[in-house]
């Protein structure tokens, strides 16, 4: 039984059983810890943490066939890589490169059989080579598909933020991308807070059909994720609007680019990337011309009082709103205490079985928006929570979503 304070998970046993590994979180109380590499010596019981000083997580550890080094994956750079760490000396070798994720991992013999995808295409199986790197593919599910749709592409930038951090930005272009012409631009925000923004093929938010659909798409790997060290991951802490500024540093960067239309931008996300949409609302100055919030935070206040994972705002907030010295998040980043600020279009979408982010933030949201005059439409589900996991509403989603935007900004 483990006595450490954090999230344990992961147990797998060496092939001679002399090791137990395991991915650990070091903060009680924190999901978004980065977790770490711990080995369990068996016959001596001596615990010792193989990843100290590694900035990054370890995540799906596999053991080598000889026990004396483990396969892992890690998000450095904003995609998720293979890696191998020596038992004996904790030396970590990086063994895969490339604008993809790689997920699942399993050994088969001399080789390790894993998942790769990317923002523009869906998981397939690969085989790889951990010497040299060297991927194969081997299953082809989605050629069939492929083979008649002309693919957006995915360019990598570099932009600076208001403190002078460098930040990681996604952009995602439509197929048969024309740089002399002008797109309708779609700020994508992130949720989590701490989730990574790598190479995800999601089948909720898709930035390939977004980008399918003639927009360009904006990805900022704003404060808050992991890919940039435990430092990046940490910052948000207490300071969810630093984040925000992030989001408008992004957008600032996105309307110099010449294939970007300026006046035909939209802010779109969902849970802490709805409450990125209503934070933006009432503080972009004109950047914007449409949002569309799902399942966003709105009141920082009436969430904690309600959602089912307090420990959650415990941590991000710093407490709760009713102590003391009132942690400063609830007086200085709560969206709504922007709304007079509010002056642009929103769709917002919450479901009614939502216990993460209860449907009154966006109720309150909507009824904000109205009450100030704006245009807005409100979408629910009464059989979703904080997902959409029904296919036929999914469909529904997605012909409100970019309904909303071609009436916007085409």
């Amino acid at each position: 039984r483990s006595d450490l304070r954090g999230y344990d998970r992961d147990p797998v046993f060496s092939p001679d059983g002399h090791y137990l590994v395991w991915t650990s979180l070091a903060t009680a109380g924190y999901e978004a810890d980065r977790p770490r590499l711990m080995l369990l010596d068996t016959r001596t019981q001596q615990r010792d943490e193989l990843t100290l000083g590694w900035a990054f997580e370890a995540n799906n550890p596999t053991w080598a066939a000889d026990s004396k080094s483990l396969y892992f994956t890690s998000s450095e750079n904003f995609t998720q890589q293979i890696y191998q760490i020596n038992i004996a000396d904790k030396k970590i070798r990086r063994i895969t490169n490339g604008t993809h994720d790689y997920t699942a991992l399993k050994l088969a013999g001399n080789q390790l059989v894993t998942t790769r995808v990317s923002l523009v295409s869906p998981a397939e199986i690969y085989v790889v080579n951990p010497q040299n790197g060297a991927a194969t593919q081997r299953t082809f599910v989605t050629d069939d598909i492929w083979k008649n749709l002309a693919k957006p592409t995915v360019e990598r930038r570099t932009v600076k933020t208001f403190d002078s951090k460098d930040m990681n930005v996604w952009y995602v272009l439509p197929p048969n991308f024309d740089p002399n012409k002008k797109y309708p631009t779609l700020v994508y925000c992130q949720g989590g807070p701490q989730s990574a923004l790598s190479q995800f093929f999601s089948y909720r938010w898709n930035l390939a059909l977004m980008a399918s659909q003639g927009y360009v798409i904006v990805a900022p790997c704003r404060r808050g994720m992991p890919g940039s060290g435990a430092a990046w991951n940490d910052a948000i802490t207490g300071r969810w609007g630093d984040a925000m500024k992030d989001y408008l540093s992004a957008t600032d960067a996105a309307a110099k680019e010449p294939f970007v239309d300026a006046s035909r931008m939209g802010a779109v996300g969902a849970s802490f990337g709805g409450y990125a949409v209503y934070w933006l609302a009432g503080n972009h100055n004109k950047r914007f011309k449409t949002f569309i919030a799902h399942c966003g935070l709105f009141n920082l206040e009436s969430f904690y009082g309600a959602t089912e994972e307090v420990w959650f705002p415990n941590h991000d907030f710093e407490g709760a709103y009713w102590q003391k010295n009132t942690p400063k998040m609830y007086l200085n980043d709560s969206p709504h205490r922007f709304v007079q600020n509010w002056d642009t279009p929103i769709l917002v979408i919450h479901n009614e079985l939502d216990f993460r982010v209860p449907f009154g933030e966006g109720m309150q949201a909507f009824q904000a928006a109205q009450l100030r005059g704006i245009p807005s439409r409100f979408l629910s589900f009464p059989d979703e929570g904080h997902w959409m996991s029904k296919p036929q509403n999914s469909m529904v989603w997605q012909k409100e979503y970019f309904g909303w935007l071609d009436k916007s900004l085409k």
